[in-house]
């Protein structure tokens, strides 16, 4: 089968090009090589047997000429960042899913596509879904709070609290009908959820969307300021410098490893069950932050105490965890562990060449967008 992967030089589209070239498909790479993802071009990782295409999905011309006789397409080119340029999200995210399917409905001569997969996220969901165990044992119902106020984290008060009793709200898992976005990126996520959902099932494009978690692994961009706890903690301690915790180190994060996502993406590609349907893809397990830098530590031979003292980033989740009971129904189920990721993400860093000290660039990135603040108290 010949398939299309738009984003191809990135994290999870150059493993998914590996993992369809070993099956013996023919793959076709498009990328615009954004610099804040891949400052030096071109990446050496891409496979050799791909081949690769140079330019924007915005555009139409290119994205017509990436589609000729293609028979499938994963959707995974995206932007995302903590920037205010907020018309680029949907034009990267969700214009240029209109514009597939826009050409793969109105010029079918192109093309043979009979499967899209797109690629959603976790932030759709936004702070996920909550429950009260005082107010729900007199028949209430579950809570979607809403992102959380700037006047409430600068008093670092982190955890949401029953609207009715004040309590601390208990998180549960999130299942695929949680729908919550909070941010710009998370909103033109759901944007291209819409699109690929009903206009695929308009048309009779079958189309998949993958709501995947937090992703970890290797070719994880050292650049991008937006990816989470992997890329900072890994950088701080591999330039022996403390990692700022932000908030109190107890809110809970869902790690998916790449391989289990690649394992996934491959999954639904030939799989009629799939179509038209939204799938999370999520590790299984939820891991504190806290934990998570522990256990770093200990698998990369590191130990340094972390910065801590009421900083935290305005727009994060407080606690977010995915309910992948829909797609273990298809069979799929994780395998490798957030250990098998740190690991593999701490060895492809030391094998990484003209390393710099990407981490403080990108703090001093974020503080510049006052999207890293510190609480009233701790001043």
């Amino acid at each position: 089968m010949k398939i299309l992967i738009t984003g191809g030089a990135g994290f999870i589209g150059s493993h998914t090009a590996d993992a369809l070239i070993e099956q013996g498909h023919d793959v076709r790479l498009l990328d615009n090589l954004q610099k804040t993802v891949h400052p030096r071009g071109r990446p050496a990782y891409l496979n050799p047997k791909a081949e690769f295409i140079t330019g924007d999905v915005c555009h139409a011309d290119t994205l017509k000429g990436a589609l000729k006789d293609v028979e499938a397409v994963y959707h995974l080119a995206a932007y995302q960042d903590y920037l205010t340029d907020f018309s680029t999200f949907f034009a990267v995210n969700a214009v240029s899913t209109a514009l597939l399917y826009e050409i793969l409905v109105g010029e079918p001569r192109l093309h043979r596509v009979r499967k899209v997969v797109v690629a959603a996220s976790q932030a759709v969901m936004g702070e996920g879904r909550y429950r009260c165990d005082t107010c729900t044992a007199d028949g209430a119902s579950d809570i979607f709070p809403a992102i959380r106020a700037e006047a409430q984290l600068s008093r670092e008060q982190w955890e949401h609290r029953c609207p009715q009793c004040d309590r601390v709200l208990q998180w549960q898992p999130s299942d695929e009908e949680v729908i919550n976005p909070c941010n710009q990126y998370a909103l033109s996520k759901h944007s291209q959820e819409q699109i690929a959902i009903q206009l695929g099932r308009r048309y009779a494009v079958p189309s998949t969307v993958m709501r995947y978690s937090i992703v970890q692994g290797p070719r994880q961009s050292f650049y991008n300021a937006y990816s989470g706890a992997m890329r900072i903690f890994a950088l701080s301690l591999y330039f022996d410098k403390a990692p700022t915790l932000y908030e109190d180190g107890r809110q809970v994060r869902d790690f998916v490893n790449i391989q289990d996502v690649v394992a996934a993406n491959l999954l639904v590609l030939n799989d009629t069950a799939a179509d038209y349907r939204v799938f999370n893809v999520g590790g299984g397990e939820a891991w504190t932050v806290n934990r998570f830098y522990e256990t770093m530590q200990r698998v990369v031979g590191k130990q340094i105490d972390p910065r801590t003292g009421g900083y935290y980033r305005y727009g994060d989740t407080r606690h977010i965890f995915s309910d992948t009971t829909r797609l273990r129904r298809l069979g799929w189920v994780p395998r490798f562990s957030v250990t098998d990721s740190i690991g593999a993400y701490w060895d492809y860093l030391e094998a990484h060449q003209d390393k710099e000290d990407i981490l403080t660039f990108a703090e001093k990135h974020m503080r510049q967008l006052n999207v890293i603040r510190k609480s009233a108290s701790s001043q």
